[in-house]
């Protein structure tokens, strides 16, 4: 018996197990993946899989600028009381 860890001879999923989706992203703050390619993930072919490993370096960037958390909100509602907070749902609907 080895110790060798049994692995796949394709592209492996980017998955990292911080499994977080970003409210107005819409990515995983993890892996960097859409709801929508991470449940895609197993019906997808070698090079769709390989193509998406190239694309999510890019998307980093959508999570270094911090906007501030809840004392940004609570702040932009005191300087402008008539603003309100979207929650995006999917199908672009919005509450």
């Amino acid at each position: 018996m080895t110790d060798d860890i049994w692995v796949r001879n394709e592209v492996q999923s980017p998955c990292v197990k911080i499994c977080a989706i970003h409210p107005l992203e819409r990515i995983c703050t993890g892996c960097l993946r859409t709801i929508e390619e991470i449940s895609a993930w197993g019906k997808m072919t070698e090079l769709e899989r390989t193509s998406l490993i190239l694309e999510l370096p890019k998307r980093q960037s959508n999570f270094t600028h911090r906007r501030g958390g809840r004392q940004a909100r609570v702040k932009l509602l005191q300087e402008q009381p008539d603003f309100k907070l979207e929650l995006k749902l999917g199908n672009d609907k919005k509450i």
